[in-house]
């Protein structure tokens, strides 16, 4: 391990500073040895130190664990990824008729369902995935099944929990428990809130501005919906013994074999394009990101809640893992200059930056401007002064809560005739990037930001 221990620490320091972020606790996988190190604090009121012991919530890398589980199942021969949902979920049923035939296992692990997240109130009991798959009936479709690649926060890892429930014939949460933490001889890994050790819990933490610093979120957890899509809780050590099954043909670091090296392979090689490639990644595989890193493929797997963060990036050609969990942000620039540090010292390929416009595009401005959106986002796209601009419009209780007008303009500056570059509107925001595409009928029909889709409204 070639990790100048010393020299990170006193760097992220200075980061954690810098953003305003409580605390980091970071994990390098290398060459089959780990370093680990934590700077911080758990909770800003008490200013109890993190370290490599605390637990933090891990959001939707918890995707990544859930696909795990089922590509059990696939190695077990109970259920193939491209046999219809209705084969283990009979009474199955959505909107869209051909969705409801036709949605496979392998649409919900990448992205490829588009079936709107709208599942009412499930609550918050043992049945919650019965109860989601039983309230989707009438939800209709984003987009046509398989036709683009729209995240999906909840409901699609959801119905393949209650796949999972149905074939195992208990809890997800058990079946999480059975199938991979204890094989993996993992204590300190939960899929439930109501299991983790609060005395080890990093509090999450908001900021509304740089003067006030981070204050403790008054969300501490997401629903019970979002579980099998995003309420696991780790460690930075534990994170790295999923990294570890990854990259090694599905061997746990205690020698115990997790699932088939076939089945580390499928998850890796079967993909779906994304249309915005720059944020994260060009093409999504199943339950990980694909990135490109100036021509080295790198599989990353992320995840927020309300107040914390899980970064994941896993280099199969140096057999490295870097993890890290921060009880704030997100933030991308950060991720980035930590992730980098990291990646100096060993050696190995950097982070690409984000790409810059293209001044000398000449695009037709009208063929974008429209208002796009689903259930929760909004954003309407304008012209004015030969320039294209995107207003966001925030639910008035976020604009509240995160002390923001309702509406935040940005200007979208083209890198291609189908993306663009979003420079932030805030201290607090770093640069992202947004697809606006399919002009089969003349005007875009979709806009695709932080990997969600959000069909053309008007």
């Amino acid at each position: 391990m070639t990790i100048d221990t010393p020299r990170l620490q006193a760097r992220v320091a200075e980061l954690l500073a810098e953003y305003a972020i409580p605390s980091a606790a970071i994990g390098v996988l290398h060459d089959g040895e780990i370093a680990e190190f934590a700077i911080g604090v758990k909770n800003v009121e008490t200013r109890e130190p993190a370290t490599t012991d605390t637990i933090y919530q891990c959001g939707s890398m918890t995707k990544t664990w859930t696909a795990l589980a089922f590509m059990q199942l696939v190695d077990e021969g109970k259920v193939d990824l491209d046999a219809p949902v209705r084969t283990y979920l009979p009474g199955f049923t959505v909107a869209d008729p051909e969705a409801s035939a036709k949605v496979t296992p392998r649409h919900l692990l990448y992205h490829a369902n588009g079936i709107e997240e709208v599942f009412d109130d499930p609550g918050e009991g043992d049945d919650v995935y019965e109860r989601i798959v039983d309230n989707i009936t009438t939800a209709p479709q984003v987009f046509p099944l398989g036709y683009t690649h729209g995240y999906s926060a909840a409901l699609g890892y959801a119905i393949l929990a209650r796949i999972l429930e149905v074939i195992d014939g208990k809890r997800w949460d058990d079946v999480m428990q059975d199938r991979l933490f204890d094989p993996m001889g993992l204590t300190s890994t939960n899929s439930w809130r109501e299991q983790v050790d609060h005395t080890r819990a990093a509090t999450g933490h908001l900021i509304r501005s740089l003067d006030e610093g981070p204050i403790i979120t008054p969300v501490d957890h997401l629903p019970r919906a979002f579980g099998a899509g995003g309420g696991i809780t780790s460690t930075t050590r534990e994170v790295l013994a999923m990294a570890h099954v990854l990259l090694n043909s599905g061997t746990a670091p205690n020698g115990k074999r997790i699932v088939s090296a076939d089945s580390i392979r499928e998850m890796a090689s079967s993909r779906v394009p994304v249309p915005d490639p720059y944020m994260f990644g060009p093409e999504w595989a199943l339950g990980l990101i694909v990135c490109d890193w100036r021509g080295e493929t790198v599989y990353a797997t992320d995840g927020s809640t309300i107040g914390q963060n899980a970064r994941l990036r896993l280099l199969p050609d140096s057999g490295t893992a870097i993890a890290m969990l921060t009880n704030g942000g997100p933030r991308e620039s950060f991720y980035r200059k930590v992730f980098n540090e990291i990646l100096i010292d060993l050696g190995t390929a950097a982070i690409p930056d984000l790409p810059a416009p293209d001044p000398t595009l000449n695009l037709d401005l009208a063929r974008y401007e429209g208002v796009y959106g689903r259930p929760g986002a909004r954003y309407e796209v304008s012209a004015k002064g030969g320039k294209l601009y995107l207003t966001l419009v925030l639910d008035p209780m976020q604009a509240e809560l995160l002390q923001k007008p309702d509406h935040i303009r940005y200007e979208l500056l083209p890198v291609s005739e189908t993306h663009f570059l979003m420079p932030p509107a805030d201290p607090l925001e770093d640069a992202q990037t947004v697809a606006i595409y399919d002009f089969a009928n003349g005007t875009a029909q979709y806009l695709h930001t932080n990997c969600r889709v959000n069909p053309r409204l008007s």
